[in-house]
């Protein structure tokens, strides 16, 4: 790939940081966010006026005749792991960002967020092999470290086998991580995956970012034959859009409904994005859900 990535940190973290600020997300939402598996259940207590209604357990307070929420021991020091596909798919980009310059962008952002609630984050970027990694801390000194080994472009490249790569994560991470936020396009990912999937959402509190290209989902519209190129094989092929794109983008909408469904099976939250747009309101919007949602489950229990 070339020499440097096309990054811009700064701006990044800034965009998304201001869409996080409209949600006013405070540190108990926060916790919501990333409570991972092992957040343990305390007591009941009595709702007052300053709690959130969402966190009001029903059934619990019909039983009690007053209204009760759950309290929770809350988690010091939450470790939070990134693992980003780094693999020749990644190097793709029709926009103005390749695949792995977004991803790279979005990480940074999502990991300086964390650590500004002086949390701990970790990162594993992958292949076929581990290019870099580092155990969870916290503070800018590790915030640095990542950006370093983002910004490096020897990290990048190699042939892309997530799923095999989640089998060896079941191994080699230690139980107390307590959420992995899971970075790829997932090309390469077929149906044999969702047994994967399954054992890594049972044993980690999982998302998955999926960022793909537009050209991963529609075929350009071209005049003429083009030559195509298998980033692992590296076998070229001739082809003329004109004919294969109502084919391409069926099997492009296909494989992407099919990750889906694997991940959605799995129990684990998902996050659809593409280059050609901000990352920053989408972000902001899915983690948001993941707030609605487990207050959802909490005052459902």
């Amino acid at each position: 790939m070339e020499k440097k990535l096309n990054l811009n940190i700064a701006t990044s973290i800034t965009d998304f940081e201001e869409y996080m600020k409209e949600f006013a997300i405070q540190r108990v939402i926060y916790r919501v966010i990333f409570r991972g598996k092992g957040l343990e259940f305390d007591s009941y207590r009595q709702y007052t006026p300053d709690d959130d209604a969402g966190d009001i357990d029903w059934k619990a307070s019909v039983k009690a005749n007053q209204t009760l929420i759950k309290q929770y021991i809350e988690e010091r020091d939450l470790k939070i792991m990134f693992l980003i596909d780094v693999s020749d798919n990644m190097l793709f980009g029709s926009t103005e960002k390749l695949k792995c310059e977004y991803a790279a962008e979005l990480c940074s952002a999502l990991g300086h967020l964390i650590l500004n609630y002086g949390d701990n984050i970790g990162f594993m970027l992958f292949s076929e092999k581990i290019t870099a990694q580092a155990l969870p801390k916290k503070g800018m000194r590790q915030f640095d470290n990542f950006i370093a080994e983002l910004s490096n472009p020897d990290n990048y490249g190699g042939p892309s086998d997530v799923e095999r790569k989640l089998n060896f994560f079941l191994d080699y991470l230690d139980k107390s991580i307590n959420a992995v936020i899971l970075v790829s396009d997932f090309i390469n990912i077929k149906e044999t995956a969702l047994a994967a999937f399954n054992l890594f959402s049972n044993k980690f509190e999982t998302m998955a970012i999926m960022i793909r290209d537009p050209l991963d989902k529609e075929m350009p519209k071209l005049k003429g034959e083009i030559v195509i190129q298998d980033p692992n094989t590296k076998k070229q092929l001739i082809i003329d859009p004109s004919i294969l794109r109502k084919s391409y983008e069926r099997n492009a909408l296909e494989h992407e409904q099919m990750v889906k469904k694997i991940l959605n099976e799995a129990g684990i939250d998902f996050l659809d994005l593409t280059t050609d747009k901000r990352f920053a309101p989408s972000l902001s919007e899915f983690l948001k859900g993941r707030v609605e949602k487990r207050k959802y489950i909490t005052s459902s229990q």
